[in-house]
């Protein structure tokens, strides 16, 4: 598993390239979903859920990146 994660740290474009496949495959996966009794309007949508997990995570890291910055960030002379 160490080196696994090794390799991916060194490689960055197989990285990049593993997680957009992943993302192909899950839009590849929704087209073939089957579609009759969905609960809620997104259901019907293909691709929704795929880029609202998408939009979520973009959202979260905006948020947190900013809870960051006004919470924990210190400035630059704060150990001298």
């Amino acid at each position: 598993m160490h080196s696994l994660l090794t390799r991916l740290r060194n490689h960055p474009i197989l990285l990049k390239f593993l997680l957009l496949g992943s993302v192909a495959a899950s839009l590849v996966f929704d087209c073939f979903a089957d579609r009759h009794g969905a609960h809620f309007w997104g259901d019907h949508i293909q691709g929704f859920w795929a880029a609202f997990a998408f939009a979520g995570c973009i959202f979260m890291i905006a948020l947190f990146k900013g809870i960051y910055h006004v919470f924990l960030m210190k400035d630059i002379n704060y150990y001298d």
